[in-house]
């Protein structure tokens, strides 16, 4: 096989490398900013959700986040222990568990607020580059949540 026929195998080809190295970075912006408060990037991320208000199930959480009860469980018990949150089970189904935020949550995002300036100053984006990589990006988000997979494609 020459190296032509291997074009699509060399990293700068990939689209998933950029994305993944982009998101890795800008995550690692979120730390030092973060860190004080005792939050990691994925805790911060599940609070937003949270600060949008009602009491959401960890189910409709996980959905948001693209996270597993796997890694949304130990999360949670660590944010409740922190006295961000509260965990509770569903009387008429216990496999449902909502969460709801305690005020000291609530405070939280006062604390947090500067949060989303202080990135996106990182990045050195005009507002329609980030407009338009957002669109972007929520588009494909959306082609994923509406099952598009590798079934989809022939082998």
């Amino acid at each position: 096989m020459t190296n032509d026929e291997c074009a699509a195998l060399r990293l700068e080809s990939q689209l998933c490398f950029p994305l993944y190295a982009c998101a890795r970075q800008i995550v690692k912006q979120y730390t030092p900013l973060l860190k004080p408060l005792g939050l990691t990037y994925t805790q911060y991320i599940l609070m937003m959700v949270l600060w949008e208000g009602g009491k959401p199930t960890m189910g409709e959480i996980g959905k948001r986040l693209f996270l597993d009860n796997g890694t949304l469980t130990p999360m949670l018990k660590k944010l409740e222990k922190q006295g961000y949150l509260k965990r509770k089970r569903e009387k008429t189904d216990e496999r449902v568990v909502r969460i709801s935020l305690t005020q000291q949550g609530w405070d939280l995002r006062e604390a947090v607020k500067h949060v989303p300036a202080c990135v996106a100053h990182t990045l050195n984006l005009t507002i329609e580059e980030f407009e338009s990589i957002y669109e972007i990006l929520y588009k494909m988000l959306d082609h994923f949540e509406e099952g598009g997979d590798m079934d989809e494609y022939p082998a």
